[in-house]
């Protein structure tokens, strides 16, 4: 398994539009754009930070993972992925090494990608996301 890079945070916010008043406005980064991820009840709107990104995440659903987060802890820092070059190769060697993946599948991530979460009491209390991209 090889991690090449951080590939982004996740910020969760209760509006990206308000968030950008910051990271565009005064910050002066640089906003690629938002993209709806309906099945997953949220939206995400994605920041250049160097050879990473951040990514802002708003519910649009009650019932969306990050409404739950922010409704218990706030909005906030949600979790950090790191692009990987196979993941399916990275959540086997995880579950041989007794981490615990939230599903036993990846799942379509924002902008096309494969994506995992690792359990944050195997992971020292913080989300951590795989990600597969081919760009």
């Amino acid at each position: 398994m090889s991690v090449k890079r951080i590939d982004h945070i996740g910020i969760a916010v209760e509006s990206i539009e308000e968030s950008l008043k910051l990271y565009k406005e005064v910050l002066g980064m640089e906003f690629k754009g938002v993209e709806e991820l309906t099945d997953r009840g949220l939206k995400t709107g994605f920041i250049q930070a160097g050879d990473a990104m951040i990514e802002l995440l708003e519910p649009i659903s009650e019932k969306s993972t990050i409404s739950k987060f922010i409704e218990k802890k706030g909005p906030g820092m949600h979790h950090i992925a790191l692009l990987v070059e196979d993941i399916n190769q990275s959540m086997n060697t995880l579950k041989e090494k007794g981490y615990r993946l939230l599903s036993e599948e990846p799942e379509e991530g924002a902008h096309g990608t494969k994506v995992v979460f690792l359990h944050p009491k195997s992971t020292n209390g913080v989300l951590l996301e795989l990600v597969e991209s081919d760009h």
